[in-house]
C-alpha cells in the first residue's frame, strides 16, 4: 500500500469494495464532478496518489472514475498534484466536448465499474 488514503469515486462497486478499509467519498455525479471534488481536496492540502486519468479508457467512454488522495492534508498546496488534476480536467472537458459518453446498457456499465475498481485495487495493493 502506498500511504493512508481517501478514495473519491462515483463508482458504487469501488465504494463497496474499499469502504471497509478506507474512507470513501461517494459522489453521486459525473466523472467531471469527481475531478472537481479531487481538485477541491488538493486545494485543501491533499496530494494525488493515483493519476485521475490512468488507463487507456478515454474520459468520454466511461462514466466512472475513482481517484486516491492522501488522507493527511498538508499545510500548503502540492503544486504537482494541482497541475495533474488541472490538466486532467482540461483533457476530460476536451473529450466530452467532442464526443459524448454513450448511453451504455447495465451490463456494460457493470463492466466499466469493475475495470475502474480493479485499477484502483491494483494501484493500492
Amino acid at each position: 500500500m502506498i500511504e493512508p488514503l481517501i478514495i473519491v469515486t462515483n463508482n458504487p462497486m469501488s465504494k463497496k469494495q474499499f469502504e471497509s478499509k478506507y474512507k470513501v467519498i461517494l459522489i453521486e455525479g459525473t466523472m467531471m464532478d469527481i475531478l472537481k471534488k479531487v481538485r477541491d481536496n488538493i486545494h485543501e492540502g491533499h496530494k494525488l496518489l493515483t493519476h485521475p486519468l490512468m488507463s487507456s479508457i478515454k474520459p468520454n467512454e466511461t462514466p466512472y472514475r475513482t481517484v486516491c488522495i492522501s488522507k493527511e492534508a498538508l499545510s500548503k498546496v502540492d503544486l504537482q498534484s494541482l497541475s495533474i488534476i488541472e490538466e486532467s480536467i482540461i483533457t476530460t472537458e476536451k473529450f466530452l466536448k467532442d464526443f459524448k459518453t454513450p448511453e451504455w446498457n447495465e451490463k456494460i456499465l457493470l463492466d466499466f465499474q469493475l475495470i475502474d475498481s480493479d485499477l484502483i485495487y491494483h494501484a493500492i495493493n
